[in-house]
């Protein structure tokens, strides 16, 4: 007799509630991130989880959860840009208004990853569509690897909706990411 798959379910987290998940997601971050092209370490992860903890601190960020019964699959996470968000520093040729920020204009995708059994089944753009879900804001933005790293990753962002904005490199030390915006329609009238 064969076993039945079970569904994959998804689930949003806000504030305290996203904290309270950070070690339930931890395997499949570590999985994922272990892979080619990151191959993280215990280093980075450790920042991840610093930065982790600091973001949920942020008003709206959000986590989306994707479990097959008690086992996480995937996961992504983001917030809103505050007006003095570092984000755009470094991406050669904005003009100011591009970069301008108000806390409520972009929101930023820092994470979304899925791990290797369930990629290209549609996890990762539910994951996305959830993330995104009743947000009121003019753009949505990411950074990934570049090609031919991310190609997957960056097919699927551009399936999307995504356009390339440019190169960073967050920090000095660490990998180069291009950077991308998913202009959000706003309702009319």
């Amino acid at each position: 007799m064969t076993a039945t798959p079970t569904a994959v379910t998804y689930e949003r987290f806000e504030g305290q509630g996203a904290a309270d998940q950070l070690d339930t997601f931890m395997p499949a971050y570590e999985e994922v991130y272990a892979e080619p092209p990151y191959r993280e370490g215990p280093t980075d992860v450790a920042l991840f989880v610093r930065h982790y903890q600091a973001h949920v601190q942020r008003p709206g960020m959000r986590l989306a959860l994707a479990r097959e019964g008690d086992e996480v699959v995937g996961f992504a996470y983001g917030l809103p840009l505050a007006a003095d968000a570092a984000w755009w520093h470094g991406v050669p040729d904005l003009h100011e208004d591009f970069t301008r920020e108000d806390g409520a204009r972009t929101f930023a995708v820092f994470e979304l990853a899925v791990r290797r059994k369930w990629r290209r089944s549609g996890v990762a753009g539910r994951l996305h569509a959830l993330l995104r879900d009743g947000l009121a804001v003019e753009r949505v933005t990411l950074a990934v690897r570049p090609e031919p790293e991310a190609k997957p990753a960056q097919s699927a962002y551009a399936k999307w909706g995504y356009r390339e904005v440019g190169p960073v490199r967050p920090r000095e030390e660490g990998p180069a990411y291009t950077v991308m915006v998913l202009d959000v329609p706003q309702p009319t009238g």
